[in-house]
């Protein structure tokens, strides 16, 4: 049994205790859906809320009806618990299904390239919550609010000895020679669905090897190149942070083709 409706005393909502997934809807399919259900299922067992498999299944068979090109996103709390941190493991949780417009960047950021700026906001370190995609959003939403201030198209989040994790809504990678370079984020930040697939099938075949690691943020300006990905947008280049700049990269360019080829292929 699952809760449909969300409730004042939401844990979700009083708590931020539960997760969400945002994903782009092509044609009545989505795209890397596996990848999304992947994150959601191991963000669940790791905060120890129940997954319903089969309800989130029939959800996305409903949004998909409705909405087959947009974004639908689905919220999954540990459901209603009233005051207090303790949750009764006996109530269900609630899951939530929303159908949104399709909004990516302008066509400018996929040919031009995105100015970044730098966060204030550091992403505090916390492994056991790191890499899923949980409510407590609060760094970022902090974090956006600088960038939305200043007129940048993005920020760029840094951990707390100031080396590069994520932008506020992307992750981040970088092309040295022929490594393809993308911050670790075993201690803090989101792991991507896009990201994941960039690692796990676009970059071998280029073929080009994978660097997972922690760098310096002044690494950065020794790169080629530097390109941004989510699984809503996609891949856009990265042009500018501060003084630095970097052009738009045949490799990034190769990448976009072939999220764009994905997603194309999603509507045959």
């Amino acid at each position: 049994m699952i809760n449909t409706e969300v409730y004042s005393d939401d844990r979700g909502l009083g708590y931020g205790d539960g997760l969400f997934e945002t994903l782009r809807a092509v044609a009545g399919s989505v795209p890397l859906l596996d990848y999304h259900l992947e994150r959601l299922r191991d963000g669940a067992g790791r905060l120890g809320i129940t997954y319903p498999k089969a309800e989130i299944r029939q959800a996305l068979v409903t949004a998909l009806a409705a909405s087959p090109n947009g974004i639908i996103k689905i919220i999954l709390t540990r459901g209603r618990g009233g005051r207090g941190y303790s949750a009764d493991p006996a109530n269900p949780p609630t899951l939530l299904v929303r159908c949104f417009p399709l909004r990516v960047p302008a066509a400018h950021c996929y040919e031009r390239g995105l100015e970044l700026g730098l966060c204030d906001v550091r992403l505090a370190e916390q492994p056991r919550m790191a890499g899923i995609k949980h409510l407590n959003r609060l760094e970022q939403v902090m974090a956006r609010r600088q960038v939305d201030a200043n007129g940048w198209d993005e920020g760029l989040l840094l951990d707390d000895l100031g080396r590069p994790l994520e932008l506020t809504a992307m992750n981040l990678f970088a092309r040295f020679g022929d490594c393809l370079w993308t911050p670790s984020l075993s201690g803090a930040g989101v792991a991507g669905v896009m990201r994941q697939y960039v690692i796990n099938e676009l970059a071998p075949a280029l073929p080009m090897t994978v660097q997972v690691s922690l760098r310096p943020l002044s690494q950065l300006r020794l790169a080629d190149e530097v390109f941004a990905c989510n699984s809503v947008a996609g891949i856009l280049p990265v042009r500018k942070l501060a003084v630095w700049q970097w052009p738009m990269g045949e490799v990034t360019r190769t990448l976009q083709d072939k999220v764009r080829q994905l997603y194309a292929e999603s509507q045959c």
